[in-house]
């Protein structure tokens, strides 16, 4: 398999999971590996004004999780059961004394940790939804880190299908769960991304 094709395997693998297997941990050095891929990541203005909080401990994890707003689509679900919360959070953070907006960097640094977690088994779901100032007082942020997202992690026990939308316009985007509990991710056709 040349370059191109792991690229585009990991990214139709790289999928948001919502629920893991809580007995599979992941240590504080795969966490920091992960962080080091978003060294290489391109920056606005090369001011890197990213950072990240991580929260592996069971405690600090008790404190974030029911921060944290899930799976805005799937109305009957209040997210993860204990045993199938995340085993890590990577709070990313703006550095507000160095710029007070990232640009792109952001969705570039969570791709970069996504893949790179993916590529390692794990799992994770980036999460925009959060009281990001409950967040800021429960993980003692100093004031300027302003909280940007929050990427739960952990090794998944859901299975994630993507599926062909219809070429039509109006063509039902939202992703959802079948009975069988599989998450199902209906994506554009390529001919509609082409201008």
């Amino acid at each position: 398999m040349n370059e191109f094709e792991i690229l585009k395997r990991l990214l139709k693998e790289d999928r948001s999971i919502r629920r893991f297997d809580a007995t599979r941990k992941i240590s504080y050095e795969e966490l920091e590996k992960l962080v080091e891929l978003t060294r290489y990541c391109s920056s606005g203005r090369n001011l890197q004004p990213l950072r990240y909080r991580i929260v592996h401990t069971e405690e600090e994890r008790e404190k974030v999780y029911p921060l944290l707003k899930w799976a805005g689509y799937l109305t009957d679900w209040d997210g993860p059961e204990p045993t199938e919360r995340p085993v890590a959070y990577l709070v990313q953070c703006l550095d507000t004394k160095l710029a007070k907006n990232c640009l792109c960097d952001d969705g570039l640094q969570l791709q970069a940790i996504t893949l790179g977690a993916r590529s390692l088994g794990i799992g994770g779901c980036i999460i925009k939804a959060f009281n990001a100032p409950a967040l800021k007082e429960e993980l003692g942020l100093e004031e300027h880190y302003e909280p940007r997202y929050v990427l739960a992690l952990g090794y998944p026990v859901e299975l994630v299908e993507l599926e062909d939308m219809s070429g039509s316009p109006d063509a039902d985007y939202k992703y959802y769960r079948t009975t069988d509990g599989i998450h199902h991710v209906p994506k554009r056709i390529l001919s509609e991304l082409i201008l």
